[in-house]
């Protein structure tokens, strides 16, 4: 019987003495995250939305080059840039923040463009 691949993973967030300040940690790396001024919070270090949005934006720089490896395709480069709109006057749902669109936009380089459209399609199925 195989086992299941299980990959878990772990972070902590704590509070500091300046209101809407957090030092996060995962593994032994510790970093700032800031609520955004809006919110009456600082808003000098990453807000939680762009921490998102970078999580997600790294998830698609990471998972590409390994599915170009795979496929062994001559990816040399990829950048990944994303944008997110959350409209709280019109929330996708009342009980949750949530953003009302996201948008991902993949640039590479060292591969054609059928080469990088077979890429997307193989990220967009992960």
């Amino acid at each position: 019987m195989t086992q299941p691949d299980i990959r878990q993973y772990q972070a902590h967030a704590a509070s500091t003495d300046t209101l809407g300040r957090v030092i996060c940690s995962a593994r032994n790396q510790h970093f700032v995250v800031d609520g955004p001024v809006q919110n009456g919070c600082p808003g000098e270090a990453v807000t939680p939305a762009e921490l998102f949005l970078s999580g997600v934006a790294a998830c698609g720089v990471e998972l590409v080059q390994v599915l170009a490896k795979s496929e062994a395709l001559p990816l040399e480069a990829i950048a990944v840039e994303i944008s997110g709109a959350m409209d709280r006057s019109r929330p996708p749902r009342p009980d949750v923040s949530l953003f009302n669109s996201v948008r991902l936009c993949f640039r590479m380089k060292g591969v054609t463009e059928q080469q990088g459209r077979k890429l997307l399609d193989a990220f967009k199925g992960r």
